[in-house]
C-alpha cells in the first residue's frame, strides 16, 4: 500500500513539474515573439523606425504653393531611390517644422542653421547635409532699404519699421537680432524692438520681406544674401531700387535634417540618395528653385556651434 502511495505520490509530482514547464515554455515563447514583433517594427532598442511614408518638411521662402509644386518631383525621385513612399509638407513657419519633426509627423526637414539648433536643442534631431551656394558652406545675412531712402548706415534706421520673415529665421532674424543688440546696447530682442525700431512688420518668407521695402510698407528687411536675385523676373528694376546697407557675420548654410526616430541605414540611403542628386541636373536645379541650393554637401552638429553660442546669448530674449 505505502509503495502505491509513494508511486501516485511521484506521478502527480511529475504532471506538476511538466505543467509549470509547459507554461514557462509558453509564456518564453510568447515573450520571444513580442520581442521578434517590436525589432521588427523598429520600436526596439537598437534600430529606428521605417516609415510607411516619409515626410520632408519645408518652410516657406517664397510662395508656399510654388515650393509644394516644385517638390513634387523631388519627393517622386526620392521614392524610387528609397523604396518608400516619400511626400513633401510645405509648414507655415520654421517653428511649426521643428514641432513636426519633434511630434515625429515630418521626418526629413529642410530647416536654416537656428531652426535646426532649436530641433537638435529640444528633440535631438540630427544634422546630415547641408547647402552650398556659390562654392559655400556659410553665407551672411543682409540689410536691404530703398536705394532713395537716405538709410546710409545702420544707425540710420532707428524709428524705422523693420520687416523679417519670422523670428525663427536665422538670417531674417537671429544674426541681426544679434548683432544690432550688441551694437546699440539693448539686452533683448523685444527692447530692440519696441525702443529702437520704430515698428516691425513680420511677413512669412525672405521675397515678402524685400517686396515690403520695395513697396513702401518697411524701411528695412534682413534676409540672406542675395534675395533680390530671386525676385528680377518680377521686379525687373529691384537691383536699382534696392540696396544692400550692411551685413552681418558668417552663417552656416541651411541644413537637412532628420529626426532621431528613423533607422540608422535608413538615414544612411538618404545620404547618399541626396549626395547623388549633385550629378543630376533635375534635382539640383529643383533644390537651386526652392532654396537656391548649387550642390549639397555632408554636414555635422559641430559646424553650427557658432549658431548655438548665439541662441544662447540671446536664449531668453527672443520669443518664438
Amino acid at each position: 500500500m505505502k509503495k502505491l502511495y509513494s508511486l501516485l505520490l511521484i506521478l502527480a509530482l511529475a504532471l506538476f513539474l511538466a505543467a509549470c514547464g509547459s507554461s514557462d515554455d509558453a509564456d518564453n515563447s510568447t515573450n520571444d515573439s513580442e520581442e521578434t514583433e517590436n525589432t521588427e517594427s523598429g520600436s526596439g532598442d537598437s534600430e529606428g523606425t521605417v516609415p510607411d511614408t516619409i515626410v520632408m518638411g519645408f518652410v516657406p521662402s517664397q510662395d508656399s504653393d510654388t515650393i509644394a509644386e516644385t517638390v513634387e518631383p523631388l519627393a517622386e525621385r526620392l521614392s524610387e531611390e528609397l523604396g518608400v513612399e516619400v511626400q513633401g509638407n510645405v509648414m507655415t513657419n520654421y517653428n511649426a517644422l521643428v514641432e513636426a519633426m519633434g511630434s515625429n509627423q515630418v521626418h526629413i526637414g529642410f530647416i536654416p542653421a537656428f531652426g535646426y539648433v532649436l530641433a537638435n536643442e529640444q528633440y535631438d534631431v540630427e544634422v546630415i547635409l547641408k547647402s552650398i551656394r556659390h562654392g559655400s558652406g556659410t553665407y551672411k545675412a543682409q540689410y536691404i532699404v530703398r536705394a532713395d531712402s537716405g538709410i546710409e548706415s545702420l544707425a540710420d534706421l532707428e524709428g524705422k519699421t523693420w520687416a523679417y520673415g519670422d523670428q525663427g529665421s536665422t538670417s531674417g532674424y537671429l544674426f541681426p537680432a544679434s548683432q544690432l543688440m550688441e551694437e546699440f546696447g539693448y539686452n533683448t530682442a523685444a527692447e530692440l524692438e519696441s525702443d529702437f525700431f520704430g515698428g516691425t512688420l513680420q511677413t512669412g518668407g525672405h521675397d515678402n520681406s524685400a517686396i515690403a521695402v520695395l513697396e513702401g510698407d518697411a524701411d528695412v528687411a534682413t534676409t540672406f544674401d542675395d534675395v533680390r536675385t530671386t525676385l528680377e523676373e518680377e521686379y525687373p528694376t529691384i537691383m536699382d531700387d534696392l540696396v544692400v546697407l550692411d551685413y552681418t557675420d558668417e552663417i552656416p548654410n541651411d541644413t537637412i535634417s532628420v529626426t532621431k526616430e528613423l533607422d540608422d541605414e535608413l538615414v544612411q540611403k538618404i545620404k547618399d540618395a541626396f549626395l547623388s542628386f549633385n550629378e543630376d541636373e533635375e534635382m539640383i536645379k529643383i533644390m537651386n528653385d526652392v532654396y537656391n541650393w548649387d550642390a549639397i554637401d555632408e554636414a555635422s552638429d559641430e559646424e553650427y556651434q557658432v549658431v548655438k553660442d548665439t541662441y544662447q546669448k540671446f536664449k531668453d530674449n527672443i520669443e518664438l
